[in-house]
């Protein structure tokens, strides 16, 4: 009798064990899950300098910015902005973001990273380009505005897909690697070794790239400094603009005495630079009608 109660007594304590490790493995799988699902819907953060929307493309933080009206049915123009690392764009750049959006153009960027234009930045890149152009109706032809190391970003994407850029512009951008940041801080972000990327340099280098540029006669402005000690103006936007010209692209530099690589207003606050954009965004566009036109 006795051990027919000890039997009884354990088996309860089996069963009950037994129902409260699948309770709490249930309970656990679907903290799991909602777990999952909650990352997903995880938006990312970032401060613009103007009201947008921020997002995410294969795991990157993004960012867009749309001008207040956007016409159903037709490809809104934008402005492709890089480098889109924590803190930028920044405050410097609301004045320029803003001409932008009151014309019409949008203005968006992706974060992949210190990529130095590595491939693999250009992947993601792409995937950004496909994200507003395949998914969202933006023109296929975007006008990319480079500010400093956002030249090795843009450029090394714009040289392997120069039928898809507008123009170029570039506010003190870096066009050659071995300039700024150096091989050997690059190496890195290539996965290779300094003596590698010294050896493969033509391949990764926008000022050895640009001839497809020129071939699709993309228009190119850049603003540089003649004091500019990080970015050197002859080994960067000189060397890049004597280059392009010999392959008989169409680029202005516009030098500016005294500057360096700094935040000084008339950089961000260039009206050439606004109006080169401008014109080439807006390029083949119809023009809005004027009330005095009697439309």
């Amino acid at each position: 009798m006795i051990n027919q109660y000890r039997s009884i007594r354990w088996n309860a304590i089996f069963s009950l064990t037994a129902a409260l490790i699948f309770c709490g493995g249930m309970r656990w799988y679907a903290f799991g899950e909602d777990s999952k699902k909650a990352e997903a819907t995880i938006q990312p953060l970032k401060e613009l300098p103007i009201a947008g929307e921020v997002f995410s493309v294969e795991g990157c933080t993004a960012f867009l910015i749309l001008p207040r009206e956007v016409t159903a049915g037709n490809e809104t123009p934008w402005v492709w902005y890089a480098p889109t690392l924590p803190g930028l764009p920044g405050t410097e750049e609301k004045w320029m973001f803003q001409q932008f959006v009151d014309a019409g153009i949008a203005v968006a960027g992706i974060d992949v990273g210190e990529s130095y234009g590595n491939p693999k930045g250009r992947v993601l890149f792409s995937a950004f380009y496909e994200e507003l152009v395949r998914k969202r109706g933006f023109s296929k032809t975007p006008c990319l505005l480079a500010r400093s190391r956002g030249g090795l970003m843009l450029y090394n994407w714009a040289v392997e897909h120069a039928s898809s850029v507008a123009c170029v512009a570039g506010i003190y951008p870096v066009c050659d690697l071995s300039s700024w940041p150096g091989i050997k801080t690059a190496c890195a972000a290539y996965g290779t070794t300094e003596a590698q990327l010294n050896a493969e340099l033509a391949q990764h280098n926008p000022i050895d790239r640009i001839e497809p540029l020129a071939k699709a006669h993309v228009p190119i402005y850049h603003i540089h400094g003649d004091s500019d000690a990080v970015v050197p103006l002859k080994e960067n936007s000189g060397e890049l603009a004597q280059r392009y010209r010999q392959l008989g692209g169409v680029m202005t530099l516009n030098v500016v005495k005294g500057q360096g690589h700094n935040m000084w207003s008339g950089y961000f606050r260039c009206q050439e630079l606004i109006d080169f954009v401008m014109a080439q965004a807006c390029k083949g566009r119809p023009k809005k009608a004027d009330a005095r036109d009697g439309a």
